[in-house]
């Protein structure tokens, strides 16, 4: 196809199965976002405290009119007899070119991805910030007030079981409805979920943060699967761990908005902000392409080809050797991943991601609340976070850098070892952390940026190590596993009903990353600069 044919098939190339019915949804969305804000703003003389009152007439028209939108939305994104075409998709391979360079449309796609990334790891990351003020609002037993009957910890236990479950959902809907289409998903209930900041009751903010948490999993996986696909080969590993380590930069973001916005608004304002920066995630969805492999199921060929000449990428024959895989994957199981040859792999990624999760939801979520235990006022305690967090920003970009000239598999060992090991310092100095505030900052940068660092290149690792056909699922088990860490720990606080310490966190953390660095120097096979038709190939050329 000629650049001039090319160019003119880009105007022709269809954003949505039914436009109209998506757009209409979306506007009813933000409408009925906008209609919970007013009974949110009459509370600003109780300082914003919403606990105990009544939905008010405008917030209950509001629900109706998101549950409608999300309706239309919905039937605007997910394509007919979306059965069919995931089957036909699973024997068709679309790979990025190798010697294909960097063009602007590699470029704005990272941008936008980076772009949601940041703000999907808002959502889990502003549970740190909210837990505080939601336990004091609500009465809930929590290191400030440990005489309250239930455990703050089942806001977040709700909150990041969502995301274990739409980690998994969402990797089967990348293969069923196409890439974009479920990013674009994930996208608008970011937008229809903040209306969390405006739910009055207990159990309505449990309910929503569950439906938060959905959407929150499940755009990880599709955005680390779509950029695997994407990306020339040579730039692929770095660039997928730069943006996925820009988890520290969304906890910068969070705590600095945290400390900003929350002392005049309250912590409800943390999940109202969902709104300006879910519509502009949705605003910039013009420069997610649609996977090649999804149009030409769908027929459209002229779309496809124009996609991958724009990416540089070509349509593959599948290799005998992936007969049986495409086998398990038309019948729609995730049994695949925990088969010979997949499995080593699999088990590798599962350790690591536990070791993630229970590092982040065991140690990172109550940062804020144990050093408010420690002495910390509520402002300066998100401060020293965010000076903490941004002092490690640095070791990201050195990961990254790592990951493409060192290798995937001795950088996660090297990260993964590191971490544990700081971990362990909390360990070591005990509440002499409550008044030495240097040795705090610097003890938290590692754990701050390393865990950013280590769900980066396990989510990378994950979209690279496994087969076309599974690659979405593969990722959303990888994603899935950093939370299901993180509903291990705190299922556990909610039965112990209290927060555990700073040093206890550590332990906890420490012990799974430090053998997840043993398992992948064991087993975890290498993917430096290697087309992910050799990786896959190895792997299941590698099978008794």
């Amino acid at each position: 196809m000629s650049r001039t044919t090319a160019g003119a098939a880009a105007g022709r190339i269809r954003g949505f199965e039914h436009p109209v019915a998506f757009w209409l949804g979306a506007a009813a969305c933000t409408a009925g976002v906008l209609l919970h804000l007013p009974m949110f703003l009459m509370a600003r003389d109780m300082g914003y405290r919403l606990a105990g009152m009544d939905p008010d007439p405008e917030m209950l028209v509001g629900m109706t009119l998101i549950v409608l939108g999300m309706a239309a939305v919905f039937y605007g994104v997910v394509p007919r007899r979306s059965g069919d075409i995931k089957r036909s998709a699973a024997r068709i391979r679309v790979s990025a070119l190798d010697d294909t360079p960097m063009r602007p449309a590699h470029v704005a796609l990272a941008v936008v991805m980076a772009i949601a990334v940041t703000i999907d790891v808002m959502k889990p990351t502003a549970l740190a910030f909210v837990a505080p003020g939601f336990a004091h609002e609500y009465g809930l037993k929590s290191p400030g007030n440990p005489h309250g009957h239930i455990s703050v910890a089942w806001l977040p236990l709700v909150g990041i079981s969502g995301t274990v479950f739409g980690s998994w959902l969402w990797g089967e809907l990348g293969d069923r409805i196409g890439r974009r289409a479920s990013i674009i998903l994930a996208g608008m209930l970011f937008v229809t979920t903040s209306i969390c900041g405006a739910m009055p009751s207990f159990g309505w903010n449990l309910a929503m943060c569950a439906v938060m948490g959905t959407s929150a999993g499940g755009m990880l996986p599709i955005t680390f699967t779509l950029l695997a696909e994407t990306i020339p080969a040579r730039h692929r590993g770095w660039l997928m761990v730069l943006i996925g380590g820009d988890i520290a930069g969304a906890y910068v973001i969070t705590s600095w908005l945290a400390g900003w916005l929350t002392p005049t608004y309250g912590w409800r304002i943390l999940w109202l902000i969902g709104l300006p920066t879910g519509l502009l995630f949705i605003a910039l969805q013009r420069w997610i392409p649609e996977s090649p492999r999804f149009l030409l199921a769908r027929g459209r060929q002229a779309e496809a080809e124009q996609v991958m000449l724009r990416y540089g990428a070509r349509v593959e024959e599948i290799a005998p050797e992936e007969v049986e895989v495409r086998e398990v994957v038309d019948r729609g199981s995730y049994l695949t991943l925990l088969r010979r040859p997949l499995l080593s792999p699999t088990l590798a990624i599962t350790v690591l991601g536990v070791g993630v999760g229970l590092m982040t939801y065991g140690f990172q979520l109550w940062v804020p609340t144990n050093l408010q235990h420690l002495g910390y006022s509520a402002v300066n305690s998100d401060y020293v976070v965010r000076n903490a967090a941004l002092l490690g920003l640095p070791l990201t970009v050195v990961t990254a850098w790592l990951y493409a000239a060192w290798g995937s598999r001795r950088t996660i060992v090297a990260v993964s070892a590191l971490t544990g090991l700081a971990l362990l310092g909390f360990v070591l100095a005990g509440d002499r952390l409550a008044h030495e505030h240097l040795l705090l900052s610097l003890l938290l940068v590692i754990p701050l940026s390393g865990v950013s660092s280590v769900v980066a290149v396990v989510a990378s690792y994950a979209s690279e190590i496994y087969p076309t056909l599974v690659r979405s699922r593969g990722t959303g088990l990888a994603a899935g596993m950093t939370k299901a860490g993180g509903v291990l720990i705190l299922a556990m606080t909610v039965l112990a009903a209290t927060v555990p310490s700073i040093a206890m966190t550590a332990v906890i953390g420490a012990v799974p990353l430090l053998l997840a660095a043993l398992c992948f120097l064991w087993i975890g096979p290498e993917t430096r600069n290697r087309r992910l038709e050799d990786i896959s190939q190895g792997l299941l050329a590698a099978k008794p």
